[in-house]
Formats: structure tokens, sequence, C-alpha cells
């Protein structure tokens, strides 16, 4: 056989494996329902929880659809770039930094506590308004973590207030089991290597 018939033979072959996976693509598709409000979570021990969320909250704006932002341990002093983006968009992005840092920053429960109620009290408000397709709550699984608010009533919240067409966002490690059985789609970062690891700090651009 030719090189050219040996071609022609390969991209027929190809093109035949091509319509198959075409075909039982589509056939799935049939058998799915309607959109609907996704509870979306992004836990685990690598990088790149937030980035992801980040990702469908520009593709949100990029389509001029309302989002609202809590960032429940980051503060304002931290100037990341995400929030000086986000800024750059009132018209489309609600943005609240609640945090106070970390909790070995702080050193205080009650103030951690305090804050993380405020901006659960923050989310709940976003979450219920019409105006917000997608709402991002970063880091609350630190927070639920360390037992700053109940995980009962985070749960009790998001099955009977959550709007059926609101996307809500999750991040942060340790996810809440409780939180990961009712979402509809769960991630998991796994860290393979890390520069802190190796002496590198955090570097503007790429943690923050």
């Amino acid at each position: 056989m030719t090189d050219a018939a040996q071609g022609r033979d390969d991209n027929t072959r190809h093109a035949e494996k091509a319509k198959k996976r075409k075909a039982a693509h589509d056939k799935k598709l049939e058998g799915m329902t309607d959109q609907k409000g996704l509870l979306i979570v992004h836990t685990g021990t690598g990088k790149g929880k937030t980035s992801a969320a980040l990702g469908m909250v520009f593709r949100h704006i990029g389509h001029d659809m309302p989002v609202g932002v809590v960032h429940f341990t980051k503060s304002e002093k931290w100037n990341t770039g995400e929030a000086k983006l986000l800024a750059k968009f009132p018209d489309l992005v609600t943005l609240h930094i609640m945090g106070e840092g970390f909790t070995w920053e702080t050193q205080d429960r009650e103030r951690d506590v305090a804050a993380a109620r405020a901006g659960w009290e923050r989310a709940k408000e976003l979450i219920r308004d019409d105006r917000h397709r997608m709402v991002l709550l970063d880091e609350l699984n630190i927070v639920l973590r360390y037992d700053y608010l109940p995980i009962s009533e985070v749960i009790a919240f998001l099955l009977d207030e959550k709007p059926a067409d609101k996307h809500v966002v999750i991040t942060g490690r340790n996810a809440n089991p409780a939180l990961i059985d009712i979402a509809d789609l769960v991630t998991e970062m796994t860290l393979v290597k890390h520069p802190f690891r190796s002496g590198v700090k955090a570097q503007k651009g790429v943690e923050f």
C-alpha cells in the first residue's frame, strides 16, 4: 500500500470512530435534564482551588452575568490580583472581603468566629439575591473545618434556600463530607509538588 493510500485508509477509520463517538455523545445528551443551578466544591491539598473557581467567575463576567464573591479568610491588606481585577467590573461583580487572615495570624478564635459569621450572613444575602447568577464562597471549607460555623446550618440553607437556578461555588481544603454529599460537582486538587517546600515564598501573580 502506498503512503497516500495508507493515509486515506487511516483517515477513513478516524472518521468512522469519530462518527460513532458523536452518536454516543448525542445519545447521552438526549437523556439529560435541563440546566440547573449547581453546588460546586473545590477541595484538596493541591494548589488551584480558588483559581479554578475564579475561572468560572470570569466566564460569567464574559457573558455579562452578575456574580457575587465572598472571601472568608483573605483580608483587605492582602491586595490580591483577583480583587484588583474584579473591582474593574462594578456592574457585574459584588465583592466582599470578609476575612482577617489565617487563624495563626489573628490568634483570636472569637474574632475568627465573628468574621466567619459576618461573611456567612453576607453570603446568604448574595445567594438569595436574584441578580447574581453565581456566588463564590472562597475558603468557606476552612471556616467549616474549624467549626466557626455549624455545618448543619450551612447544609440546611443550601438545601432549603438556594434558588434552583443559582450556582454556588465553595473552595478550601478538607471539605466536610456532608457538603460533598449534597454537591453536584466536586473536584479534589492533589498536591504533587509545590515550590513552598523548596523554600520559595508565595509570589505575586501566582498565589495572589
